[in-house]
């Protein structure tokens, strides 16, 4: 993967955000949110680190024929694999009450800007909802640049309202650079964490590419809600291809996507990824012998042993990389 284009913009956003580089030495985590050690840096330049993984969690969200979430799961109605071998579950926690960093990324650009009122108000309701003392949360408005509107991530409400209120309308739009930055403040964050995005999917301007911004949310294990605003009910003038790229996103990273046309589709959208963060279930595991040489492990899991469970739907994140980034 080539080392992502930069500009004095990016990498001063990515330095502020919440802390970043001042919790790249923060204390060692807890068994269950442990994710690896750190990489351990070669002696020439290189755009990736090596790192021998330990403890891998999964994040998984299991909802009926309906996309009602199913709670009351015990740790003996899963199965998971790794590349196609079955794993010894070590950790298993149900309605995690670890704490839940959301990221969420607010599309200002000018093809929203009718929208916008609405998503600002309908934003801060969720946050109302969701938020508990333990969890925190980080706003950011992109247009042509991307801005975090709240000063890191934090559970005062009235400073998230404050930001929500203060992003502005802007041209172009950086969404793929909005994922990437989130992403990467998310990484060293402890617990569950979750992208939401706001956006009509179209991505004019950024310096990331997709494939980029995709592999950041992976790496820091974040789940990736998109919410698409359709303008118009016909497809012309509609970005397509972009939508399709937010629908895989959202799919790889365990999360789930939404097309919202009115306020209360709106609404109703931050309900239920409010719903499903309340209900999700961490499986955690040791990996056994690699049968893969792939720097990808892909994570596969089901439901067994319960009634109904072929009509469940079983959403997490498709894997993990062995080899990071260097960011």
């Amino acid at each position: 993967m080539r080392k992502p284009a930069t500009n004095l913009l990016l990498i001063g956003l990515l330095a502020v955000s919440s802390g970043l580089w001042a919790q790249q030495t923060s204390p060692q985590q807890s068994p269950a949110q442990q994710n690896s050690p750190r990489p351990e840096h070669q002696s020439e330049p290189t755009t990736t680190l090596r790192v021998d993984v330990n403890l891998v969690n999964v994040f998984v969200t299991v909802t009926d024929e309906h996309g009602a979430p199913i709670g009351g799961l015990l740790r003996e109605n899963f199965v998971l694999k790794e590349d196609d071998r079955e794993q010894k579950i070590a950790v298993f926690d149900k309605e995690s009450a670890l704490p839940l960093s959301i990221a969420l990324a607010i599309d200002t650009s000018l093809s929203t800007r009718h929208d916008l009122p609405l998503e600002q108000t309908s934003a801060k309701r969720f946050a109302h909802a969701i938020l508990r003392p333990v969890d925190a949360l980080s706003v950011y408005g992109f247009n042509e640049v991307v801005h975090e509107s709240t000063p890191g991530y934090t559970s005062d409400l009235k400073r998230i309202d404050e930001g929500i209120d203060h992003i502005r309308v802007g041209a172009a739009t950086a969404l793929y650079d909005a994922i990437y930055l989130a992403a990467r403040a998310l990484d060293h964050r402890k617990g569950r964490k979750v992208i939401v995005l706001i956006t009509d999917g179209g991505d004019t301007i950024s310096k990331i590419d997709y494939k980029e911004a995709v592999r950041a949310a992976e790496e820091a294990e974040a789940i990736v809600y998109s919410i698409i605003i359709v303008p118009i009910e016909s497809s012309a003038g509609r970005e397509i291809g972009g939508e399709h790229a937010l629908i895989q996103l959202s799919e790889d990273t365990g999360g789930k996507y939404y097309y919202a046309t009115s306020a209360a589709q709106l609404d109703d959208a931050f309900h239920k990824i409010s719903d499903e963060l309340r209900t999700q279930y961490l499986l955690a595991y040791y990996p056994s012998q690699r049968t893969s040489l792939s720097e990808f492990r892909r994570i596969e899991v089901r439901v067994a042993g319960v009634p109904d469970a072929a009509a469940y739907r079983v959403r997490h994140r498709a894997g993990y990389y062995s080899v990071k980034s260097e960011f």
